[in-house]
Protein backbone atom coordinates (compact mmCIF):
# COMPACT_ATOMS: atom_id res chain seq x y z
CA UNK A 1 0.00 0.00 0.00
CA UNK A 2 2.82 2.32 0.76
CA UNK A 3 4.51 1.96 -2.64
CA UNK A 4 1.22 2.66 -4.03
CA UNK A 5 -0.08 5.81 -2.25
CA UNK A 6 3.33 7.52 -2.49
CA UNK A 7 4.21 7.74 -5.74
CA UNK A 8 0.23 8.10 -6.75
CA UNK A 9 0.54 11.60 -4.36
CA UNK A 10 2.92 12.31 -6.29
CA UNK A 11 1.70 12.52 -9.27
CA UNK A 12 -1.52 14.02 -8.42
CA UNK A 13 0.81 16.81 -6.63
CA UNK A 14 2.48 16.82 -9.95
CA UNK A 15 -0.66 17.30 -12.16
CA UNK A 16 -1.89 19.96 -9.65
CA UNK A 17 0.97 22.17 -10.12
CA UNK A 18 0.91 22.04 -13.75
CA UNK A 19 -2.37 22.77 -14.00
CA UNK A 20 -1.57 25.99 -11.26
CA UNK A 21 0.97 27.05 -13.58
CA UNK A 22 -0.94 26.45 -17.02
CA UNK A 23 -3.70 28.80 -15.44
CA UNK A 24 -1.43 31.54 -14.47
CA UNK A 25 -0.58 31.50 -18.10
CA UNK A 26 -3.63 32.00 -19.42
CA UNK A 27 -4.59 35.82 -18.15
CA UNK A 28 -8.17 36.50 -18.14
CA UNK A 29 -9.67 39.18 -20.96
CA UNK A 30 -9.58 41.61 -17.51
CA UNK A 31 -5.96 41.28 -16.89
CA UNK A 32 -4.28 41.40 -20.42
CA UNK A 33 -6.51 44.65 -20.26
CA UNK A 34 -4.45 45.68 -16.83
CA UNK A 35 -0.67 44.61 -18.74
CA UNK A 36 1.76 47.51 -19.05
CA UNK A 37 1.68 48.90 -22.75
CA UNK A 38 5.23 47.53 -24.74
CA UNK A 39 8.77 49.32 -24.79
CA UNK A 40 8.10 52.81 -26.60
CA UNK A 41 9.41 52.15 -30.29
CA UNK A 42 10.82 56.13 -30.10
CA UNK A 43 8.60 56.23 -33.19
CA UNK A 44 5.63 58.98 -33.56
CA UNK A 45 2.22 57.56 -35.11
CA UNK A 46 -0.28 60.10 -36.53
CA UNK A 47 -2.17 60.65 -33.59
CA UNK A 48 1.31 62.08 -31.70
CA UNK A 49 1.82 64.75 -34.51
CA UNK A 50 1.23 68.93 -34.06
CA UNK A 51 1.76 70.32 -37.80
CA UNK A 52 1.63 73.61 -38.37
CA UNK A 53 0.11 74.54 -41.91
CA UNK A 54 0.45 78.28 -43.40
CA UNK A 55 -2.21 78.63 -45.94
CA UNK A 56 -1.61 81.79 -48.79
CA UNK A 57 -5.43 82.20 -48.17
CA UNK A 58 -8.96 81.18 -50.78
CA UNK A 59 -7.95 83.26 -53.68
CA UNK A 60 -9.50 80.03 -56.09
CA UNK A 61 -12.03 76.84 -56.39
CA UNK A 62 -8.26 75.32 -56.71
CA UNK A 63 -6.95 76.84 -53.38
CA UNK A 64 -10.28 76.18 -51.65
CA UNK A 65 -10.02 72.51 -52.22
CA UNK A 66 -6.42 72.43 -50.96
CA UNK A 67 -7.24 73.82 -47.70
CA UNK A 68 -10.34 71.10 -47.37
CA UNK A 69 -8.12 68.22 -48.31
CA UNK A 70 -5.10 69.37 -45.75
CA UNK A 71 -7.41 69.86 -43.06
CA UNK A 72 -9.91 66.58 -43.91
CA UNK A 73 -6.71 64.61 -44.02
CA UNK A 74 -5.52 65.52 -40.88
CA UNK A 75 -9.09 64.77 -38.94
CA UNK A 76 -9.08 61.31 -40.44
CA UNK A 77 -5.06 60.70 -39.47
CA UNK A 78 -5.66 62.43 -36.22
CA UNK A 79 -3.25 64.62 -36.44
CA UNK A 80 -3.46 68.16 -34.35
CA UNK A 81 -3.43 70.45 -37.39
CA UNK A 82 -2.71 74.50 -36.43
CA UNK A 83 -4.13 75.74 -39.60
CA UNK A 84 -3.32 79.39 -40.80
CA UNK A 85 -5.14 81.50 -43.57
CA UNK A 86 -2.48 84.61 -44.92
CA UNK A 87 -5.33 86.35 -46.63
CA UNK A 88 -2.44 86.36 -49.50
CA UNK A 89 -0.05 88.25 -47.67
CA UNK A 90 3.56 87.00 -47.29
CA UNK A 91 3.93 89.09 -43.99
CA UNK A 92 1.35 86.78 -42.48
CA UNK A 93 2.56 83.63 -43.52
CA UNK A 94 5.45 84.89 -41.76
CA UNK A 95 3.61 85.91 -38.44
CA UNK A 96 2.07 82.00 -38.66
CA UNK A 97 5.82 80.22 -39.12
CA UNK A 98 7.14 82.27 -36.40
CA UNK A 99 4.36 81.32 -34.28
CA UNK A 100 4.40 77.77 -34.85
CA UNK A 101 8.13 77.46 -34.24
CA UNK A 102 7.52 79.42 -30.63
CA UNK A 103 4.50 76.58 -29.84
CA UNK A 104 7.07 74.00 -30.65
CA UNK A 105 4.97 71.87 -33.59
CA UNK A 106 6.69 68.81 -34.95
CA UNK A 107 6.27 69.79 -38.61
CA UNK A 108 5.37 72.97 -40.63
CA UNK A 109 4.12 73.04 -43.86
CA UNK A 110 4.23 76.13 -46.30
CA UNK A 111 2.47 77.30 -49.51
CA UNK A 112 4.26 80.11 -49.78
CA UNK A 113 2.62 83.02 -51.56
CA UNK A 114 5.56 84.40 -53.56
CA UNK A 115 9.00 82.82 -53.85
CA UNK A 116 11.17 85.25 -52.55
CA UNK A 117 11.29 86.86 -49.25
CA UNK A 118 11.92 83.50 -46.87
CA UNK A 119 15.47 82.58 -46.17
CA UNK A 120 15.58 84.91 -42.29
CA UNK A 121 12.00 82.32 -40.92
CA UNK A 122 12.87 79.46 -42.61
CA UNK A 123 16.64 79.93 -41.11
CA UNK A 124 14.30 80.11 -37.88
CA UNK A 125 12.71 77.07 -38.33
CA UNK A 126 15.72 74.96 -38.85
CA UNK A 127 17.66 76.44 -36.14
CA UNK A 128 14.58 75.43 -33.81
CA UNK A 129 15.29 72.33 -35.56
CA UNK A 130 11.34 71.94 -37.14
CA UNK A 131 11.60 70.77 -40.77
CA UNK A 132 9.45 72.77 -43.02
CA UNK A 133 7.00 71.04 -46.23
CA UNK A 134 6.93 72.99 -49.32
CA UNK A 135 3.40 72.28 -50.55
CA UNK A 136 2.08 73.44 -54.30
CA UNK A 137 4.53 76.08 -54.28
CA UNK A 138 8.53 76.50 -54.26
CA UNK A 139 10.63 79.25 -52.56
CA UNK A 140 13.60 80.37 -53.34
CA UNK A 141 15.61 79.42 -50.41
CA UNK A 142 18.71 76.83 -50.28
CA UNK A 143 17.57 73.43 -50.25
CA UNK A 144 18.92 72.75 -46.83
CA UNK A 145 15.80 75.31 -45.06
CA UNK A 146 13.00 72.99 -46.50
CA UNK A 147 12.72 68.93 -46.46
CA UNK A 148 10.63 68.73 -49.84
CA UNK A 149 8.47 70.18 -51.97
CA UNK A 150 5.72 68.14 -53.10
CA UNK A 151 3.41 69.63 -55.98
CA UNK A 152 2.88 70.30 -59.78
CA UNK A 153 5.48 70.76 -62.08
CA UNK A 154 4.19 74.70 -63.00
CA UNK A 155 6.25 74.41 -66.14
CA UNK A 156 5.29 71.55 -67.82
CA UNK A 157 1.48 72.71 -67.24
CA UNK A 158 3.14 75.58 -69.40
CA UNK A 159 4.36 73.65 -71.96
CA UNK A 160 0.60 72.24 -71.89
CA UNK A 161 -1.15 74.76 -72.38
CA UNK A 162 1.48 76.07 -75.23
CA UNK A 163 0.50 72.52 -77.52
CA UNK A 164 -3.27 73.01 -76.90
CA UNK A 165 -3.33 76.26 -77.42
CA UNK A 166 -1.11 75.77 -80.89
CA UNK A 167 -3.45 72.35 -81.95
CA UNK A 168 -6.55 75.18 -81.37
CA UNK A 169 -5.01 77.92 -83.37
CA UNK A 170 -2.93 75.73 -86.20
CA UNK A 171 -0.30 77.44 -84.96
CA UNK A 172 -0.55 80.59 -85.73
CA UNK A 173 -2.55 83.40 -84.38
CA UNK A 174 -2.46 86.63 -81.46
CA UNK A 175 -2.85 85.81 -77.72
CA UNK A 176 -3.13 87.40 -74.68
CA UNK A 177 -2.00 86.27 -71.53
CA UNK A 178 -3.75 86.05 -68.01
CA UNK A 179 -0.80 85.94 -65.84
CA UNK A 180 -0.93 84.27 -62.06
CA UNK A 181 0.29 86.53 -58.54
CA UNK A 182 3.31 88.76 -59.56
CA UNK A 183 6.45 86.52 -58.12
CA UNK A 184 4.89 83.57 -57.39
CA UNK A 185 6.07 79.94 -58.60
CA UNK A 186 3.20 78.88 -60.72
CA UNK A 187 3.17 82.32 -62.59
CA UNK A 188 6.80 81.78 -63.33
CA UNK A 189 6.66 79.00 -64.33
CA UNK A 190 3.42 78.69 -66.62
CA UNK A 191 4.92 82.20 -68.26
CA UNK A 192 8.15 79.94 -68.86
CA UNK A 193 7.23 76.83 -69.76
CA UNK A 194 4.27 78.71 -71.88
CA UNK A 195 6.80 80.56 -73.88
CA UNK A 196 8.91 77.76 -74.61
CA UNK A 197 6.61 75.66 -76.78
CA UNK A 198 5.43 79.40 -78.31
CA UNK A 199 9.13 79.67 -79.18
CA UNK A 200 8.90 77.20 -82.36
CA UNK A 201 5.94 78.74 -83.52
CA UNK A 202 6.74 82.43 -84.74
CA UNK A 203 3.24 83.05 -86.22
CA UNK A 204 1.88 82.12 -82.63
CA UNK A 205 2.19 86.07 -80.76
CA UNK A 206 1.31 86.93 -77.67
CA UNK A 207 -0.08 90.87 -77.94
CA UNK A 208 -0.89 91.40 -73.57
CA UNK A 209 0.19 90.01 -70.34
CA UNK A 210 -0.75 90.99 -67.45
CA UNK A 211 -1.79 89.41 -63.69
CA UNK A 212 -4.68 88.90 -62.67
CA UNK A 213 -3.88 87.42 -59.61
CA UNK A 214 -5.36 84.22 -59.76
CA UNK A 215 -8.61 85.86 -59.04
CA UNK A 216 -12.02 85.54 -60.85
CA UNK A 217 -13.12 89.70 -60.33
CA UNK A 218 -9.39 90.48 -61.43
CA UNK A 219 -9.14 88.25 -64.32
CA UNK A 220 -12.73 89.91 -65.68
CA UNK A 221 -10.80 93.30 -65.15
CA UNK A 222 -7.73 92.80 -67.22
CA UNK A 223 -9.17 90.88 -69.65
CA UNK A 224 -11.71 94.00 -70.34
CA UNK A 225 -8.49 96.03 -71.01
CA UNK A 226 -7.54 93.45 -73.49
CA UNK A 227 -10.52 93.76 -75.63
CA UNK A 228 -10.82 97.67 -75.45
CA UNK A 229 -6.80 97.80 -76.46
CA UNK A 230 -7.57 94.58 -79.19
CA UNK A 231 -10.65 93.51 -79.79
CA UNK A 232 -11.32 90.70 -82.07
CA UNK A 233 -7.57 91.17 -82.76
CA UNK A 234 -7.35 88.56 -79.93
CA UNK A 235 -7.40 84.91 -81.02
CA UNK A 236 -6.50 83.00 -77.99
CA UNK A 237 -6.46 83.75 -73.98
CA UNK A 238 -4.13 81.57 -71.92
CA UNK A 239 -5.10 81.90 -68.22
CA UNK A 240 -2.89 80.77 -65.57
CA UNK A 241 -5.89 79.19 -63.63
CA UNK A 242 -9.69 78.57 -64.24
CA UNK A 243 -11.12 81.47 -61.66
CA UNK A 244 -9.33 84.00 -63.96
CA UNK A 245 -10.63 82.16 -67.26
CA UNK A 246 -14.42 82.33 -66.04
CA UNK A 247 -13.59 86.21 -65.32
CA UNK A 248 -12.34 86.50 -68.59
CA UNK A 249 -15.07 84.55 -70.65
CA UNK A 250 -17.56 87.14 -68.36
CA UNK A 251 -15.67 89.99 -69.60
CA UNK A 252 -15.42 88.78 -73.50
CA UNK A 253 -19.52 87.61 -73.10
CA UNK A 254 -20.23 91.37 -72.30
CA UNK A 255 -18.14 92.99 -75.25
CA UNK A 256 -20.37 90.98 -77.39
CA UNK A 257 -17.66 87.87 -78.74
CA UNK A 258 -17.82 84.17 -77.76
CA UNK A 259 -15.62 82.32 -75.57
CA UNK A 260 -14.40 79.08 -76.87
CA UNK A 261 -15.40 80.19 -80.31
CA UNK A 262 -14.30 83.44 -81.19
CA UNK A 263 -11.77 83.29 -78.94
CA UNK A 264 -9.81 80.17 -78.11
CA UNK A 265 -9.07 79.68 -74.16
CA UNK A 266 -7.01 77.22 -72.68
CA UNK A 267 -6.21 77.60 -68.47
CA UNK A 268 -4.96 75.55 -65.87
CA UNK A 269 -6.27 73.67 -62.33
CA UNK A 270 -8.99 71.72 -63.72
CA UNK A 271 -11.39 72.44 -61.19
CA UNK A 272 -15.29 71.86 -61.48
CA UNK A 273 -16.09 75.46 -63.07
CA UNK A 274 -13.73 74.44 -66.09
CA UNK A 275 -15.69 71.65 -66.21
CA UNK A 276 -18.89 73.60 -66.62
CA UNK A 277 -17.48 76.15 -68.70
CA UNK A 278 -16.43 73.12 -71.32
CA UNK A 279 -19.94 71.63 -71.10
CA UNK A 280 -21.37 75.12 -72.08
CA UNK A 281 -18.90 75.50 -74.49
CA UNK A 282 -16.67 79.00 -73.35
CA UNK A 283 -13.49 76.71 -72.46
CA UNK A 284 -11.36 74.96 -74.85
CA UNK A 285 -9.24 72.69 -72.49
CA UNK A 286 -8.05 73.30 -68.93
CA UNK A 287 -4.96 71.61 -67.63
CA UNK A 288 -4.62 69.60 -65.16
CA UNK A 289 -3.18 70.77 -61.45
CA UNK A 290 -3.71 68.46 -58.65
CA UNK A 291 -4.94 69.98 -55.45
CA UNK A 292 -5.76 67.09 -53.34
CA UNK A 293 -1.97 67.37 -51.60
CA UNK A 294 -3.55 66.67 -47.93
CA UNK A 295 -2.77 62.57 -47.90
CA UNK A 296 0.94 62.93 -49.20
CA UNK A 297 1.74 65.71 -46.99
CA UNK A 298 0.93 64.11 -43.91
CA UNK A 299 2.61 60.77 -45.39
CA UNK A 300 5.92 63.00 -45.65
CA UNK A 301 5.59 64.66 -42.29
CA UNK A 302 5.03 61.36 -40.48
CA UNK A 303 8.20 60.16 -42.16
CA UNK A 304 10.19 63.11 -41.73
CA UNK A 305 9.65 63.14 -38.17
CA UNK A 306 10.33 59.24 -37.37
CA UNK A 307 13.73 60.54 -39.42
CA UNK A 308 13.02 58.67 -43.13
CA UNK A 309 14.81 59.93 -46.29
CA UNK A 310 12.41 61.65 -48.62
CA UNK A 311 13.08 62.67 -52.31
CA UNK A 312 13.59 66.74 -52.54
CA UNK A 313 11.26 66.67 -55.09
CA UNK A 314 7.84 65.22 -55.51
CA UNK A 315 5.71 65.56 -58.16
CA UNK A 316 1.92 64.84 -59.13
CA UNK A 317 0.84 63.27 -62.06
CA UNK A 318 -1.56 65.31 -64.64
CA UNK A 319 -3.26 65.37 -67.91
CA UNK A 320 -5.11 67.66 -69.63
CA UNK A 321 -9.39 67.72 -69.99
CA UNK A 322 -10.94 68.65 -73.13
CA UNK A 323 -14.78 69.66 -73.68
CA UNK A 324 -15.52 66.15 -75.20
CA UNK A 325 -14.93 64.02 -72.06
CA UNK A 326 -16.02 66.88 -69.35
CA UNK A 327 -19.60 65.87 -68.64
CA UNK A 328 -18.25 62.38 -68.39
CA UNK A 329 -14.91 63.30 -66.04
CA UNK A 330 -17.04 66.07 -64.31
CA UNK A 331 -19.09 63.08 -62.51
CA UNK A 332 -15.82 62.20 -60.26
CA UNK A 333 -14.56 65.34 -59.64
CA UNK A 334 -13.63 65.85 -55.82
CA UNK A 335 -13.02 69.52 -56.53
Amino acid sequence: MKRFFLPTLALIIGLAAILSAAACGTPSPAELAELPPKADSGLKSYEDLIVGFSQIGAESEWRTANTKSIQAEAERLGVELIFSDAQQKQENQIKAIRSFIAQQVDVIGVSPVVETGWEDVFQEAKDANIPIILVDRRANVPEDLYVTLVGSDFVEEGRNAARVMVDLLDGQGKLVELVGTIDSAPANDRYLGFREILHSYPEMQIIASKSGDFTRAKGREVMEEFLQSYGDEIDGLYAHNDDMAIGAIRAIEAYGLKPGRDIKIVSVDAARVAFEAMIAGKLNATVECNPLLGPQFFELALKVVNGETVPKRIKSEETVFFPEDAAEIMKTRQY
